[in-house]
């Protein structure tokens, strides 16, 4: 089988095990919970593209998931706008922004380019919640209207769960595909060595704000998902702990791999359920994640597993050699 037909069959299982899921969880609370893996998934994936592939760190991602969602609220609560148009509205203006600081800022490496977006972050944050005859401030903005496609209302936890993965399985299969392709082999070039991509005749400048720009478009696309279907949203939800706990999804997961942003987003929405004794210590048990993922799977879940699998077939083959 080929390396293609592999990965096809792959998102298939992954996809059809997804939507079966509902039928397996009991009660509306752990399809609540599921909603938001997948709203998760979505952002992990936007800035995996970011930072597995493009070698480019941002720790202000939670401002374009703001932006989103504030661009959404604000349209249909106060202009009554039709919520798809102002989705896709929210996503673009996003994406703009994101294209317009995306030269300047990612001209910076390193720590600079982390400090940059965190400056970016904070900006943002400080926006939502000081306009607050836009936002609400600190007390949030109510009354934001839930979606519907003609007769169908996603007003339940089923409805949502379906409406947040099928569009989740949609960005998935699609960052996949950029993965994969000539684009995606430039920006890992870029990941690797961006002096050497410039010498391979790379445009590495345009091709980090595009990926940077798309990162931005997804982000504010389940920004404004996420607002319609709290109809409710505030300042707290988009600040600088989000941003960081985004990029612990990446590395828990896996850099440079769509499966891994899944799983990252999964253990990372799942693992609070548990700890809610210590949600004021939550910033330090990402941190803590960070740090135990860095000194001993670098690569992230996916990629440990990949090599106990090798490690494990091999092993195998060895003792079948041997016994014949």
């Amino acid at each position: 089988m080929t390396k293609e037909k592999r990965e096809i069959v792959i998102f298939i299982i992954f996809s059809f095990a997804l939507l079966i899921t509902p039928f397996f969880l009991k009660g509306s609370y752990l399809l609540n919970v599921m909603v938001f893996v997948g709203i998760h998934t979505m952002l992990a994936v936007a800035l995996n593209l970011l930072m597995g592939y493009a070698g480019q760190i941002s720790l202000g991602h939670a401002a374009f998931f703001g932006m989103g969602a504030y661009i959404s609220g604000i349209l249909t609560t106060r202009f009554g706008l039709d919520p798809w148009l102002v989705i896709l509205m929210a996503a673009f203006c996003a994406a703009a922004i994101a294209f317009v600081i995306g030269f300047p800022i990612l001209k910076l490496k390193g720590h600079y380019l982390a400090m940059a977006t965190l400056g970016f972050g904070i900006i943002f944050y400080i926006i939502f919640n000081e306009t607050v005859s836009w936002t609400g401030g600190p007390s949030g903005l109510p009354g934001i209207p839930i979606l519907n496609i003609g007769p169908v209302v996603f007003d339940n936890d089923l409805s949502n769960y379906y409406l947040v993965w099928i569009i989740t399985l949609v960005i998935m299969l699609l960052s996949i595909n950029l993965s994969q392709s000539r684009i995606g082999r430039a920006l890992r070039a870029i990941h690797g060595s961006e002096v050497a991509a410039r010498v391979m005749g790379i445009k590495a400048r345009v091709l980090k704000a595009q990926i940077f720009t798309v990162s931005a478009f997804i982000s504010a696309l389940a920004g404004s998902l996420y607002a319609h279907i709290m109809t409710f949203i505030s300042p707290a939800s988009f600040g600088f702990v989000f941003s960081v706990e985004l990029v612990t999804m990446v590395v828990v997961g896996g850099l440079g791999s769509i499966y891994g942003s899944f799983l990252g987003a999964a253990i990372l929405t799942i693992l609070p359920e548990f700890l809610r004794a210590l949600h004021d210590y939550d910033i330090v048990i990402y941190g803590l994640l960070l740090i135990v993922m860095n000194m001993f799977m670098p690569g992230g879940l996916i990629s440990g597993f990949e090599t106990v699998w090798m490690k494990a077939a091999a092993h195998l083959k060895g003792k079948i050699s041997g016994n014949a």
